[in-house]
């Protein structure tokens, strides 16, 4: 595992550098969230249910919008993120909207050093697992943290769109998890106020196939497993809007899964 911190170092680097980007665009619009106190989407409330009075650990939660709308909802919400400045604005986010929230700094990998106890859900959501190089060791990692008959909740993009050019127009990736990284140079990011990034990224595709066997193989049991073919952010180059939070290319429509969600019970 010791191999992969460079990349991490270089990832930390620019998420780092996207936080002050996201934080003021109109993509996440912060002062929408501070009245609505809600980023939360219908797929993931949806399968969450009531969670009022639930611990609840976020794995990769950036600046907090998600972890602080859970903890809205009643639930004693702890998120980690590995980007020092993304969690700074988390307590800034958590201050202005006055939702209490524990925010804690580190890499997934090494949480356990920084984190000693269990949760009854454990919630990871869009765009997180791409970034992160052993499923296995990430589920392990979610196994560790979930109490005995625990949830776990995935809301994720799906696989199959990590295979195309940033246009969308070609087949560019395997679907297949490869052990070298996807490495490219992040000229800009995803939110509407793109700025001159021009950073070295490195990610990683880990198939259905890939997440669902990394999580019965540390003890949990699947429960449901769906996918959608839409996207409830317009983050991807061509998109159209269909209905409310619900975007598809412009190009596919309807025809790709963008989207899936897995919910899966610690034995």
């Amino acid at each position: 595992m010791n191999n992969y911190y460079k990349f991490f170092e270089a990832n930390k680097s620019n998420w780092n550098k996207r936080t002050d980007i996201h934080y003021i665009s109109d993509f996440y619009n912060n002062e929408n969230f501070i009245s609505s106190k809600n980023s939360l989407n219908k797929i993931e409330l949806n399968a969450l249910g009531n969670i009022e009075g639930k611990d609840i650990l976020h794995l990769q939660c950036h600046f907090g919008q998600d972890t602080l709308s859970l903890a809205h909802l009643g639930a004693n919400v702890t998120g980690v993120d590995f980007s020092d400045k993304a969690i700074g604005k988390a307590y800034e986010l958590s201050k202005l909207t006055n939702i209490d929230a524990r925010f804690i700094c580190s890499n997934i990998y090494d949480l356990k050093n920084n984190l000693d106890e269990q949760f009854d859900i454990v919630f990871t959501s869009y765009g997180t697992i791409g970034w992160l190089p052993d499923i296995n060791k990430w589920a392990e990692i979610v196994s560790f943290f979930l109490k005995p008959s625990g949830q776990f909740l995935i809301v994720e993009f799906h696989p199959y769109i990590w295979m195309f050019d940033d246009n969308f127009d070609f087949i560019k990736h395997s679907y297949f998890h490869e052990k070298n990284p996807i490495e490219e140079i992040a000229e800009n990011t995803y939110t509407e106020n793109d700025s001159d990034i021009n950073m070295i990224q490195y990610s990683w595709n880990h198939t259905l196939a890939d997440v669902t066997n990394s999580l019965i193989s540390y003890g949990l049991e699947i429960k449901s497993l769906k996918e959608f073919n839409y996207s409830p952010y317009n983050c991807f180059p061509n998109m159209i809007k269909i209905e409310e939070r619900k975007f598809v290319f412009k190009k596919y429509g309807e025809k790709l899964p963008l989207i899936y969600s897995l919910c899966a019970t610690k034995k």
